[in-house]
């Protein structure tokens, strides 16, 4: 058993027992992540119960010194390749195919990656682009190869276009597929996008909401230039945005005009509230004190010097009072 298969005599398309160490990944293999603990329960199954479905494999052979030597390359099954390894198999059950040509190996690895419900959207992306770009096909081709809509097709293919650190917070697990839609909307403002993803992921945003907050900041992009902010009105946003830790809007319309605050919750909402409260609270206070405390020229008679000037002699608190001297009253007729 020089190629280390174990076989009976049996038709072509029959299950062959290889040895595990002799079958290598396929390196077309589109599928970069793969679940550690669920490939543990993988290897605990397959220790109870075997595996239930073969692996599909082509034969390698390649010259060596001391004669031929066969591997083989793996086309579709590397979750239970991997699971077999960790649960210390020493043959798996194989499907030994003729030498396809690598595209053909390539097609069938694809089409069983994107039929899986755990491949991520991100590398479900991946093989439709590696499916159209090695095969020449169309959206609506690959749709039909693995059973979904031209439209899926394009729809996912579009998340290739988010920048790398929103792909990996996907394939992380940090961000679901339905907030893609929204971040897609913002494609052409990299800042806004990267503003929007951050509330989607600290403030906890739902996909309505982070639709909603989309909408609104691509109707701001679909302002007439001659409507644009002016840069003192821009500056007066980025103060508020500030201010309140939220996206701020300054509409003018003649001498007045509006301004839009944004909130994602009702906490949000409270807070900005009670925030502005605060803040008129502590102005109305300080404009109280100016009033009540009018200023004193340098060098002048503190306020409660003032009286005791008019009428020395007085008490505190007495009437000021004032007598006209004689020379005074000269010229005077009554």
């Amino acid at each position: 058993m020089t190629d280390g298969v174990q076989r009976n005599e049996q038709p072509a398309g029959s299950v062959f027992w290889v040895e595990t160490d002799k079958i290598r990944p396929n390196p077309m293999q589109p599928r970069r992540e793969f679940d550690e603990e669920r490939l543990k329960e993988l290897a605990e199954s397959i220790r109870q119960y075997g595996i239930l479905q073969p692996m599909v494999v082509v034969r390698i052979e390649r010259d060596t010194s001391t004669g031929t030597a066969v591997d083989y390359e793996l086309i579709a099954g590397e979750r239970r390749l991997r699971a077999a390894k960790l649960a210390g198999l020493a043959h798996v059950p194989v499907l030994i195919r003729d030498e396809p040509a690598d595209k053909v190996k390539l097609e069938l690895a694809l089409i069983e990656n994107v039929q899986r419900e755990d491949l991520n959207s991100i590398e479900r992306a991946r093989a439709f682009k590696q499916l159209m770009d090695e095969f020449n096909l169309k959206q609506r081709e690959v749709g039909a190869r693995v059973g979904k809509s031209r439209e899926y097709v394009a729809n996912t293919m579009r998340l290739l276009s988010l920048p790398d650190y929103i792909q990996k917070a996907i394939v992380d697990g940090r961000l679901t597929e339905g907030h893609t839609r929204p971040l897609l909307m913002l494609a052409d403002r990299p800042q806004e996008q990267e503003s929007l993803f951050n509330d989607i992921y600290f403030k906890r945003l739902t996909v309505r909401d982070a639709e909603r907050a989309a909408r609104r900041i691509a109707v701001e992009r679909a302002r007439r230039r001659d409507d644009l902010p002016d840069a003192e009105t821009r500056s007066l946003e980025e103060r508020l945005r500030e201010a309140l830790g939220t996206r701020v809007y300054i509409e003018r319309k003649g001498i007045g005009g509006k301004i839009s605050i944004e909130f994602f919750s009702e906490d949000e909402l409270q807070n900005l509230i009670a925030h502005v409260a605060s803040a008129r609270a502590e102005a109305a206070h300080h404009h109280a004190e100016v009033v009540d405390e009018p200023p004193v020229a340098e060098g002048a008679p503190a306020p409660e010097e003032w009286s005791q000037e008019l009428n020395p002699a007085g008490p505190a608190g007495a009437p000021m009072t004032a007598e006209a001297r004689e020379d005074d009253l000269k010229g005077f007729t009554v």
